[in-house]
């Protein structure tokens, strides 16, 4: 018997269609919305049609109709569980274009950040299928927001990059509270381990993705070195201070291209994420007192001409393509995002897929639908 369904994931629930993914209620992609339609035969999913485009977040347009530097308390808007990675992004493309280079203290900044947000952002995906050791796990990811909020002054979108450097230093006490999450994750990181292989070890062989189907799909990040694709920016282009830390780059992978290896590549990663903060805090404390932005005129121009920048994201490799004209706004800016690409590779993995076991396979795939729906 075959049949054709619709549903609804997240608000998405509230238009036609004809049945709810159920998906735990702090799971990232259980509040925003996207459609899925699937063809279901004899109980087993043989087409999946992942259907975005419910949120409009219009966030390359906005760009486009401010000066840079006003246009910069958008970058971080669009992926709200990765906005330092995603300012930071937006900064480095502007620097490029107008050759700018950020003080060293603000380079070192800005990889703790994005470590951070890192740590943060794979938390989220976590904790939801983590069982008990959940609840420490999301109390977890709290504190580091609260971290966030007590570095930045800002819990959700912290707006702190800034074209050359950043909005402020980070003080002793800051480091000194960096230092005490850091402490907080590795005591925690081994329970959750090993209670997200609990639950992802009975799915194996679910939403298989083939590494040539993330290849074609363009998708990178967790999501395509668990379907063997060794690839991260931070060790292949490095970029900001990994060029320094290259020794502690863990570049995780895996080969099954399953729900288990795609919850295994998120884990892994983490332990190398906390080893990079601490080696920040360390290089931080060492450089002391210094500039940490570069004095901009009163009106900054973009060049003529096409710059792209990109970063290895928490979720995926995220772009900026700017085109300038020689006005303050650009002419163009265009976003790559990690979100869109592991989306479309849901359409290849699904398919196959056991029906009482679909919100399983779709959980696997980290993704943001701010980050979709740009």
């Amino acid at each position: 018997m075959t049949t054709e369904r619709l549903l609804g994931v997240g608000s998405a629930a509230l238009l036609p269609c004809d049945d709810e993914l159920p998906l735990p209620a702090h799971h990232p992609l259980a509040n925003p919305g996207f459609q899925l339609g699937i063809v279901v035969t004899d109980g087993v999913v043989t087409s999946a049609d992942p259907r975005p485009g419910l949120m409009h977040r219009s966030a390359e347009k906005l760009f486009e109709s401010r000066d840079l530097r006003q246009a910069m308390i958008l970058a971080d808007r669009h992926d709200w569980l990765s906005s330092a990675s995603s300012e930071v992004n937006v900064a480095l493309a502007c620097e490029a274009a107008l050759g700018i280079t950020p003080p060293e203290r603000a380079t070192w900044i800005r990889t703790m950040l994005v470590e951070l947000t890192r740590i943060s952002a794979t938390l989220a995906f976590l904790a939801p299928v983590a069982g008990p050791v959940g609840d420490r796990a999301g109390r977890g990811r709290e504190t580091l927001v609260d971290l966030q909020e007590l570095l930045t002054g800002a819990r959700v979108h912290p707006g702190f990059a800034r074209i050359g450097g950043v909005a402020a230093p980070i003080d002793d006490d800051g480091l000194a509270a960096t230092t005490a999450v850091c402490s907080d994750l590795d005591s925690m990181l081994p329970a959750l381990a090993d209670a997200v292989s609990a639950y992802a070890s009975p799915l194996a062989g679910v939403a298989h993705l083939t590494r040539d189907a993330a290849v074609a799909f363009g998708t990178l990040g967790p999501v395509g070195r668990a379907s063997g694709l060794d690839v991260d920016l931070r060790r292949d282009e490095p970029y900001l201070a990994y060029a320094q830390l290259a020794g502690l780059v863990d570049v995780c992978t895996a080969t099954g291209g399953d729900v288990p290896a795609r919850y295994d590549v998120l884990v892994r990663q983490l332990p190398g994420s906390v080893a990079l903060v601490r080696a920040c805090v360390d290089e931080l404390r060492r450089l002391g007192e210094g500039p940490f932005d570069v004095r901009l005129p009163k009106v900054v121009r973009l060049p003529e001409g096409m710059t792209y920048s990109w970063i290895e994201g928490p979720i995926g490799v995220t772009g900026c393509l700017l085109v300038g004209s020689g006005e303050k706004n650009p002419w163009r800016m265009k976003i790559r995002s990690a979100s869109f690409t592991t989306m479309q590779a849901m359409a290849a993995a699904l398919p196959g897929t056991p029906e009482h076991l679909l919100a399983d396979a779709v959980m696997s795939f980290p993704m943001v639908l701010g980050d979709v729906d740009r």
